[in-house]
């Protein structure tokens, strides 16, 4: 597999006028093909590693199959990137067929296979898990535990991460891209035994990641960046208890803080 960071020569300027040759590591990132029996789905930028969790994820998050569904992964090197060539039984086969018909222009990072206005803000599944909480100081202990988990962020300062925190953290994965970290965790999630806990990101929260993270169907998302509004809405709908601008020192809670086990925790009413 590919390298997912490399030296790259650099002039470094200081305080002072005099420039100093060195090196910086980076973040390789690379053409990822999503390709479902073969036929591409979607053209990713992303970090080449964890790509079999990649594909588990993807397709998981877009709606696309179950793990149950997929019946092989196989990553393919290429002189341009890398093709993930996904191939899955007949009853995935052919919604994605059915969705294919449907769709009349290219795909994007985030939105991918999406040509309506009504699938790109389509409403996430509910998150029924109300017994699940989860205490004001294992929030800050969760995030902080994310920032000891990202050998590639702390060697490049170029990478996003998602966690799962369940009573410890469980597993984290890196890339580039906020949402191909999260569908690499997604993907590995998928294939574990079932644990109920916590969503971390590094990255703000979009409706696109509120989205993932109900398909997901974890009922907790934390994120140490802000959400956009209509992701505060879409967590409100979805069930969903976000948590944003978390630090070891404190967060902000905005829908769903009846799964916080703190004083006066539950004293809060969605506008």
């Amino acid at each position: 597999m590919m390298n997912t960071a490399r030296p790259m020569p650099r002039l470094s300027f200081g305080s002072g006028a005099l420039a100093v040759n060195g090196s910086r590591t980076l973040p390789e990132e690379v053409a990822v093909a999503i390709s479902y029996n073969g036929s591409t789905q979607a053209v990713m930028m992303a970090t080449p590693a964890d790509l079999v969790d990649f594909a588990y994820g993807f397709s998981l998050t877009e709606g696309i199959a179950v793990p149950e569904e997929i019946a092989t992964i196989t990553p393919i090197e290429t002189a341009k990137g890398i093709d993930l060539q996904i191939w899955l039984h007949q009853d995935a086969e052919a919604r994605l067929t059915a969705r294919r018909r449907h769709m009349t222009g290219p795909v994007g990072c985030g939105l991918c296979g999406i040509d309506s206005l009504d699938e790109a803000v389509r409403q996430p599944k509910f998150i029924f898990d109300h017994a699940f909480t989860i205490s004001a100081n294992e929030v800050r202990a969760a995030i902080g535990s994310l920032s000891g988990a990202q050998p590639l962020h702390d060697s490049t300062r170029a990478a996003h991460a998602a966690g799962f925190w369940s009573g410890g953290l469980v597993a984290a994965r890196e890339d580039v891209g906020r949402h191909n970290a999260l569908d690499k965790l997604a993907g590995h999630l998928a294939r574990m035994p079932r644990q109920t806990g916590a969503i971390l990101l590094t990255s703000r929260v979009s409706i696109d990641m509120v989205q993932k993270v109900a398909a997901i169907g974890q009922p907790v998302l934390v994120a140490v960046s802000a959400p956009t509004a209509h992701a505060v809405d879409l967590a409100h709908q979805a069930g969903l208890t976000l948590i944003a601008l978390a630090r070891p020192d404190g967060f902000e809670v905005f829908t769903h803080p009846g799964r916080i086990t703190a004083p006066n925790a539950g004293a809060f009413h969605v506008a």
